[in-house]
């Protein structure tokens, strides 16, 4: 199907994503386009305002212009055209929106995150229209382009970005654990763009631990349980303020009631009484 799937806003010199779509798909193609994303995203500044790299089925355009750049992936069948059209009017509301001395100042990844209510609006807009109805700004793209063509990348060649930005490591797999091992995992909306290999595995272990711990509170009486319980549960709460911006309410609201259930648990649950021995 000819659409745009996820789309973008990163800091051109350093490649911090400032917003972007909320979209899980767990095809494997999008996945390791999605990677490729990251790689590219972090080395923009090296080429020019335009530029495609295409693939099989998927394709990655982005537009970039002063701080920011706007990144989308695309079946490889979508309009070329079309995609700029989007990424430019999506430039456009960003710079609209938010000035650049707060882009310059944003210290951690996904600032603006609230702008996902934008792009998710905008990529509707053009998942649904066609190029008859844009037909205005179609021809001034298409004259742009003619004019100046977008640079021309392949997505085989990101591993070799990839090779020499992370000193030949691959990059970083987040594994979802079930229940209170996959809100360890915290399942931050694509925020591992700017972390690197440290920070992932350092907040990975953090969580497993914390989790693991409430699970064995759960299985196991310990002494001093509820106020064990209670640390745990505010810990869990503070970590969840923390990370507001990183995730929206609905994400934060799930963590949090999940731990309240499992603290619920470990409070209530009643040792079994030890049966008598009847034995002879």
């Amino acid at each position: 199907m000819s659409m745009i799937f996820f789309a973008c806003v990163v800091r051109v010199r350093d490649g911090l994503p400032l917003s972007a779509s909320t979209d899980f798909h767990f095809n494997q193609d999008f996945l390791e386009c999605r990677k490729r994303l990251k790689v590219l995203s972090s080395i923009l500044a090296q080429y020019p305002s335009r530029g495609t790299a295409k693939g099989r089925d998927l394709s990655i355009h982005f537009v970039s212009s002063g701080d920011i750049a706007c990144m989308a992936i695309c079946s490889s069948n979508y309009s070329t055209i079309m995609a700029f059209c989007f990424l430019e009017e999506l430039q456009w509301e960003f710079a609209a929106s938010y000035d650049t001395t707060s882009i310059s100042l944003a210290s951690r990844p996904y600032a603006f995150l609230e702008f996902d209510n934008v792009i998710q609006k905008v990529k509707c807009h053009f998942n649904c229209v066609s190029s008859s109805q844009t037909k205005a700004n179609w021809e001034k793209i298409e004259e742009e382009l003619k004019f100046q063509p977008p640079v021309q990348l392949k997505l085989e060649d990101t591993e070799l970005m990839n090779g020499i930005t992370n000193g030949g490591h691959a990059g970083v797999h987040v594994e979802v654990g079930k229940l209170l091992l996959h809100t360890g995992d915290s399942r931050l909306p694509e925020p591992n763009f700017a972390n690197d290999r440290k920070t992932c595995n350092s907040s990975r272990s953090f969580c497993t631990e914390k989790y693991m711990y409430h699970c064995y509170l759960y299985l196991f009486y310990s002494s001093a349980r509820k106020v064990k319980t209670f640390v745990l549960f505010f810990s869990v709460c503070l970590c969840n303020i923390y990370l507001y911006g990183l995730r929206n309410l609905w994400q934060i609201a799930f963590h949090i009631g999940v731990a309240s259930l499992s603290s619920y648990q470990i409070l209530t649950r009643q040792l079994m009484e030890k049966q008598p021995d009847c034995g002879v």
